[in-house]
C-alpha cells in the first residue's frame, strides 16, 4: 500500500476516534447518533448534483450498505451505554480488520502479502490488548462491542466491492451516505418519536460536527479501499484506537496504564508494516 493512501488512512483513524469519543461523552447517545446522520444526509444532499450517480451494478451494495451502517449505529449506541471509550471502542474495531481481510478473500479473492498480513494482525492483537486492559468487561457489553464489530467488517467488505463497481468512489460514498442518513433519522422517530429530535441549537451543533467529521472519515476510507487493498486500509484505520485513548485520557478522564501503552505500540508496529507492505 502507497505511503500517500497509508497517511490519509490515519487522517481518517483521527477523525473517527474523535466523533467518537465525542458520541461517548454524550448524554443521550442515541439521539448524537441521529442528529450526526442528520447532518451527514444534509451534507450530501447538497453534494448529490455534483458528483456522478454510481453505477447501477453497485446499487445493491449501496443499499445493503445503509441498512448495516443503521445496525451499527444502534449496536454502537448500545455499547457505549456502560463501557468506557477506552474499552469498549478496541474490541468493537479490534474484529474488523482480520473480517475484511476474510471477506476480502472470499468476495473479492483479494489476498494480502506477508508483510501486510503481519500487520493486520499486531493490529488485531494489539486492539484487542487494548480492551481488556483494566477493570472487567460486563457479558452484554462484550456481546455488543463484538456484534458492532461484525457490523463494521460486513460494511467495509460491501463498501470496498460496491465503490469498485461504481464507477465514481466519491459518487458512490455521497449517494450511500445519503441513503444511510436518511434511514436513521426514520428509525429513530419509529424508537422513539418526532418531536425529540428537535433540541438547543449549540447541543445539535456539536452533534452536527460530529457527523460532517464522520463522513469525511468514512469517504476517505472507501477512496482508499477503492484504490488499495481492503484489509490493511481496514487495519490502518483501526490505529484510530489509540488517538481513541489518548482522547480517552485527556478528555474523558479515562485510565491510561503502561500495558495499555504498549498495545498502542503493537498497534502502531502493525501500521508500520502495513504501509510499508505491498
Amino acid at each position: 500500500m502507497s505511503f500517500g493512501i497509508s497517511l490519509i488512512v490515519l487522517v481518517a483513524a483521527v477523525l473517527h476516534a474523535s466523533w467518537n469519543a465525542l458520541l461517548r461523552g454524550g448524554n443521550d447517545r442515541l439521539w448524537s447518533m441521529t442528529i450526526m446522520c442528520i447532518a451527514i444526509a444534509v451534507a450530501c444532499a447538497l453534494m448529490a448534483p455534483f458528483v456522478p450517480v454510481p453505477s447501477i451494478k453497485s446499487w445493491g451494495y449501496l443499499a445493503m450498505s445503509a441498512l448495516l451502517h443503521v445496525g451499527y449505529n444502534l449496536f454502537l449506541v448500545r455499547t457505549y451505554r456502560q463501557g468506557d471509550l477506552g474499552q469498549t471502542y478496541p474490541i468493537a474495531r479490534g474484529a474488523s480488520p482480520l473480517l475484511v481481510s476474510l471477506g476480502a478473500a472470499v468476495f473479492a479473492c483479494e489476498l494480502p502479502d506477508a508483510l501486510s498480513l503481519t500487520g493486520v494482525l499486531l493490529v488485531s492483537c494489539g486492539i484487542v490488548a487494548l480492551a481488556f486492559q483494566g477493570r472487567t468487561i460486563g457479558p452484554q457489553t462484550l456481546l455488543f462491542a463484538l456484534g458492532t464489530g461484525c457490523f463494521i467488517g460486513a460494511y467495509s467488505v460491501t463498501d470496498g466491492i460496491g465503490a469498485r463497481l461504481s464507477g465514481s468512489s466519491v459518487g458512490y460514498i455521497v449517494w450511500m451516505c445519503l441513503s444511510w442518513g436518511l434511514l436513521m433519522p426514520a428509525t429513530y422517530v419509529i424508537l422513539r418519536d418526532a418531536r425529540s429530535i428537535m433540541r438547543a441549537p449549540r447541543e445539535m451543533l456539536v452533534a452536527g460536527s460530529g457527523g460532517l467529521a464522520s463522513l469525511l472519515a468514512y469517504g476517505i476510507v472507501i477512496v482508499a479501499m477503492s484504490l488499495g487493498p481492503m484489509g490493511p486500509v481496514s487495519a490502518l484505520r483501526e490505529t484510530s484506537v489509540v488517538f481513541a485513548a489518548l482522547i480517552g485520557r485527556i478528555f474523558l478522564g479515562e485510565t491510561l496504564t503502561r500495558c495499555r501503552i504498549a498495545a498502542c505500540l503493537v498497534v502502531a508496529a502493525g501500521a508500520v508494516l502495513i504501509g510499508h507492505g505491498g
